[in-house]
């Protein structure tokens, strides 16, 4: 009887002809996860099987794995009746329970024995040998047998993976990263949809500190435990952000703003060959996000823009912000680009002929140019981590 990782796919299953595509970058995520440990990777179109000497350390990790519907730490016997009924009277004699029911999938139909059937042969053998009761509806123990061509699985937990799709299926896009708490859930749900992320953050010193800057970086940091691939382009914003202060109505200083950090992500996307911007805007909770604000400001590019917190509320995008661990770092106080120059009354109707007219007073391309050209990445964050908040 052996011990080992049972992986199931989910949605993965749905692909159909496209299926092995999906579990092959499965696979290859899996590894760079555990690189530089002891493992062996077995796979087919329905199942991934783990085998290593570090099953617990190995199913911690993989807690973070999307395209993973469940993990299940399970044995591996022979299949004949009787190993597999001495295998499960083995394994329940160690956990402790007073009710239990069998269910078995023939996954394999050469063998035998009805799937009803033989639970009912294996629930007799536990009654026969361990005290305790059958209860087909709210059984304390739950005992899962699957029995497949190669072997038979044997199981009682099943840890709920992240599900979606493996990360990058997609191609990779561009998070706009605040230090709020909107943008990293933003970010982990693209993840989840098979996104690949770089992040965009827009720093305006000596007007934020550098313990904002960090505040992004950590929060990048958390993320990339997602995925293991993420980069911060860090943007040189002061000098494009003082002209729109300086030439722009008090009222539609935000919507310029937007407008130009949207112009900024437009050219990274493009100059890194990426696919999507996303960003964690929510539909009418702040003036830049009314749907006319959306409208407006989203006129300057001509990409795709996707806003997986769109039409969430804030309680909600809390509530994700605490489960994947962005929530305390979003909440420290360091102010961003978006709050240091907040008017009192941005206006949240703006009408482009203005924001077309407010532009032309100053050379916002070569600033832009200048943001862009400027622009600091940061990655390999395990580095970073003592320089961090």
């Amino acid at each position: 009887m052996e011990k080992l990782i049972l992986i199931k796919y989910g949605e993965l299953t749905t692909k159909k002809g496209n299926r092995s595509v999906f579990i092959r970058l499965l696979v290859k995520n899996i590894n760079a996860l555990l690189k530089g440990m002891d493992y062996h990777i077995k796979y087919d179109r329905v199942r991934m099987y783990i085998e290593s000497s570090n099953i617990d350390v190995i199913t911690e990790k993989l807690k973070n794995v999307f395209g993973i519907h469940s993990i299940v730490n399970c044995y591996k016997v022979n299949t004949n009746v009787e190993e597999i009924t001495s295998s499960v009277v083995d394994i329940l004699k160690n956990i402790s329970f007073k009710t239990f029911k069998i269910d078995t999938n023939r996954a394999d139909k050469s063998f035998p024995i009805p799937s009803m059937e033989f639970s009912r042969m294996i629930g007799g053998a536990v009654l026969k040998n361990i005290p305790s009761k059958v209860d087909v509806h709210h059984p304390d123990l739950l005992v899962k047998i699957e029995i497949r061509s190669d072997a038979t699985y044997i199981y009682t937990d099943e840890i709920k993976g992240l599900g979606g799709y493996p990360v990058g299926i997609q191609g990779t896009g561009l998070l706009m990263l605040s230090g709020g708490i909107d943008s990293p859930v933003a970010g982990y749900l693209a993840l989840k949809r098979g996104i690949d992320l770089e992040c965009l953050y827009f720093e305006s010193p000596p007007h934020t500190s550098v313990e904002a800057k960090n505040k992004v970086i950590k929060l990048a940091s958390i993320i990339n435990s997602y995925s293991g691939n993420i980069k911060v382009n860090v943007v040189p914003f002061t000098k494009l952000q003082e002209a729109i202060y300086k030439n722009v109505p008090d009222s539609y200083i935000i919507t310029i703003m937007r407008r130009m950090m949207y112009r900024i992500a437009e050219r990274v996307v493009l100059k890194k060959h990426l696919k999507v911007i996303v960003n964690g805007e929510s539909v009418g909770q702040v003036a830049s996000q009314t749907l006319t604000s959306m409208m407006v400001i989203n006129n300057v590019t001509n990409l795709p823009v996707i806003r997986p917190v769109a039409c969430l509320d804030k309680l909600e995008i809390i509530d994700i912000a605490k489960k994947i661990n962005t929530y305390e770092t979003s909440i420290l106080p360091y102010e961003d680009c978006c709050t240091i120059f907040l008017p009192k009354h941005p206006v949240i109707n703006p009408v482009l002929e203005k924001c077309l007219e407010y532009e032309q007073t100053f050379d916002y391309e070569t600033l832009i140019q200048e943001c862009v050209d400027n622009i600091e990445v940061i990655s390999n964050f395990e580095e970073k981590k003592s320089d961090l908040l």
